[in-house]
């Protein structure tokens, strides 16, 4: 049986990155951060260490965004990354997580069920009953554990999370110290504690942050890749990953393929095609570069395991019906005219406009 995990953590799949990083870093570094500011956006986004050891990008996208992030987490506000869903928020707060304080595990993953529990601390109930409130019957939250340790808790999704429940956060923010009243005592934060959240842009309304919470933030905004070249590197860079980590038997011969579907996403995105000529309607989905990704690694499995091993027209198709087409009525009326009118015009497309076809 294989023991190899399904994704590493990024602070085990780029050891070797940080390591060589941390010890040729010597510029200045807050309490308990495992590298400095200026190290940290180099892991992030690409680049050498000082002994000229190349470091691969993580994220791509603008270094000023990324500076104003890592510098928000050195002082003492929190970050929340926002941002339409598949701009990649989650991906980047674990980078971030796993080069500030080694260890990007502390997660709170926010849901209409979270409980207050999750960000404060629970009881094993067990020992509670037999022994009564005491420090060894507290469940640490992965907040609490990040106090603690003076490292980075991760939130996700936080506008998901009840409002009562978000709440919680703000003496934890603002006095980095969480009362225990059972025990009649607190926790005070270690130096290097911080909380980087994320929040979907689209969830406005869902369970707003009150204004208390939101001065306690620094709101960075992620958004999508400027243009269509930047948005291919990032799905090309994405896909080579995942094609080595499930170990895939096939790989993209060019990036053809990879440029026809983020045209088609961003196309049906911005209603309007790439030449500004033609005017389309857009689906009901975000159509965001996580889901090129998806359609992408789709189509190379389906080469690797039912085909030649060459990535075609007809191995990527089927994952953009099922990216374009969530509701089935309009979705699929906005799909059939985009085929029409755009798709089938492009004679380099014809075998897209096919393969597509037999589907709808």
């Amino acid at each position: 049986m294989s023991t190899e995990v399904l994704r590493a953590h990024a602070e085990q799949q780029h050891a070797d990155e940080l390591a060589v990083l941390a010890k040729t870093d010597d510029r200045p570094r807050p309490p308990n951060w495992k590298l400095s500011p200026w190290a940290v956006a180099t892991y992030v986004l690409g680049g050498e260490a000082p002994d000229g050891t190349p470091i691969s990008p993580k994220y791509l996208g603008s270094r000023r965004l990324i500076e104003v992030a890592i510098a928000t987490l050195a002082t003492d506000r929190a970050l929340l990354l926002l941002g339409v869903p598949g701009t990649a928020k989650t991906w980047l707060s674990e980078h971030l997580a796993a080069a500030i304080s080694g260890d990007s595990t502390q997660l709170v993953q926010g849901t209409s069920g979270t409980a207050e529990e999750s960000i404060r601390y629970g009881w094993n109930y067990a020992r509670l009953l037999a022994e009564g409130p005491s420090p060894q019957a507290i469940v640490a939250s992965p907040v609490l554990r990040a106090m603690e340790t003076g490292g980075i808790a991760r939130i996700e999704e936080l506008t998901r999370i009840p409002s009562d429940v978000q709440d919680a956060l703000i003496t934890i923010l603002s006095e980095k110290t969480l009362p225990i009243p059972e025990l009649d005592s607190e926790v005070q934060a270690l130096s290097g504690f911080n909380i980087i959240a994320t929040a979907n842009d689209r969830d406005r309304g869902v369970n707003d942050l009150s204004a208390a919470l939101k001065r306690r933030f620094n709101v960075v905004i992620l958004p999508l890749p400027d243009d269509t070249e930047s948005e291919v590197e990032i799905v090309r860079l994405r896909v080579q990953q995942l094609g080595q980590t499930l170990k895939l038997p096939a790989e993209l011969e060019t990036i053809d393929e990879i440029r026809r579907v983020v045209t088609v996403f961003r196309e049906l995105r911005d209603g309007v095609t790439g030449d500004g000529r033609t005017k389309i309607k857009s689906p009901s989905g975000t159509l965001s570069t996580a889901e090129a990704i998806s359609v992408i690694t789709s189509g190379i499995a389906l080469a690797a395991h039912f085909g030649d091993g060459v990535v075609r027209a007809g191995d990527v198709a089927a994952g953009l019906h099922g990216a374009v087409v969530k509701d089935p009525v309009q979705d699929r009326i906005v799909w059939q005219e985009y085929l029409e009118a755009v798709v089938r015009e492009r004679k380099p497309w014809n075998d897209l406009y096919r393969a597509c076809r037999e589907l709808v």
